[in-house]
């Protein structure tokens, strides 16, 4: 009886001239529920466009969840004044790049330091080189003062720890999305104190964005061929790479680069790891 009643209320409304698809939503809606459900279900139907899309880049799917519960709930609902956002995820690094290469509009990627195919700084020197202009927020249980300096040095547009509440997250989100660096207000961070990480930081800075590349893919253990694979250049233009990575360095074998790489810490890169 009840879906006979539904059957003939539906009827005699779409019998009525229906103007559009919202207007055909809009009946059916109104004979299967009641109003204020209703009302929720047409808020939802039009809800604004999204004014940014980020990015979640972290191998555990349960944090993953949390910060889209975290981000979508407050954010949505207009906190820190930048309205509702979109959420995209990856639990790699491999996954990153091709949904960076889907969606080329990502205004913000927030990642995890420690993940598949990423190991210390070698994903945020990647990412800083192929999308310079693209922000990035670290977001890692390796919280000490200077690994976020660190990342600060290397290119991070902000660093929250995955200890923080949820309305600093948010904070911290709000502010990169404004342009400014965000980092953690109850953390001191002085000039880098180890002279020998100051000087690789500045010998770092001087790899051309392919270099930093050439790098990164080395640190994960891919051969010249691999390299080439990806960037789609010949083994030769790798191997020219490769010497310039390891002249600005001051190394001699693609093992020491990664040892120097590995002493940033977050994730050290051990000379196993190097095929």
């Amino acid at each position: 009886m009840v879906w006979l009643g539904f059957y003939q209320r539906a009827s005699q409304r779409l019998q009525s001239r229906v103007d559009s698809p919202a207007q055909f939503f809009y009946e059916i809606a109104d004979c299967l529920f009641e109003p204020a459900m209703k009302s929720a279900i047409l808020m939802s139907n039009n809800s604004p466009t999204p004014v940014a899309t980020l990015i979640i880049v972290d191998d555990h799917p349960l944090f993953r969840g949390a910060m889209r519960q975290a981000l979508s709930g407050g954010l949505d609902a207009g906190m820190a004044g930048i309205g509702p956002v979109n959420i995209l995820e990856a639990g790699n690094f491999s996954q990153l790049q091709s949904q960076l290469l889907e969606n080329p509009d990502i205004d913000l990627v927030l990642l995890d330091l420690t993940m598949p195919g990423v190991s210390g700084f070698s994903g945020l020197l990647a990412l800083r080189a192929e999308y310079a202009a693209m922000p990035v927020v670290i977001v890692s249980a390796n919280d000490d003062p200077a690994t976020i300096q660190r990342a600060l040095d290397l290119g991070a547009s902000g660093f929250v720890p995955k200890s923080a509440g949820i309305e600093t997250i948010r904070e911290a989100i709000s502010s990169v999305l404004r342009g400014d660096v965000w980092k953690p207000e109850d953390v001191d961070l002085a000039a880098e104190g180890d002279a020998e990480i100051a000087e690789l930081i500045s010998k770092l800075s001087t790899l051309t964005p392919q270099q930093t590349r050439v790098l990164s893919m080395i640190s994960q253990g891919l051969l010249n061929k691999q390299i080439a694979y990806e960037l789609s250049v010949s083994e030769a233009t790798v191997k020219a790479h490769v010497s310039a990575v390891l002249q600005k360095l001051n190394v001699d074998s693609r093992t020491q680069a990664v040892i120097q790489l590995s002493k940033l810490g977050a994730g050290a890169i051990t000379p196993n790891s190097i095929v």
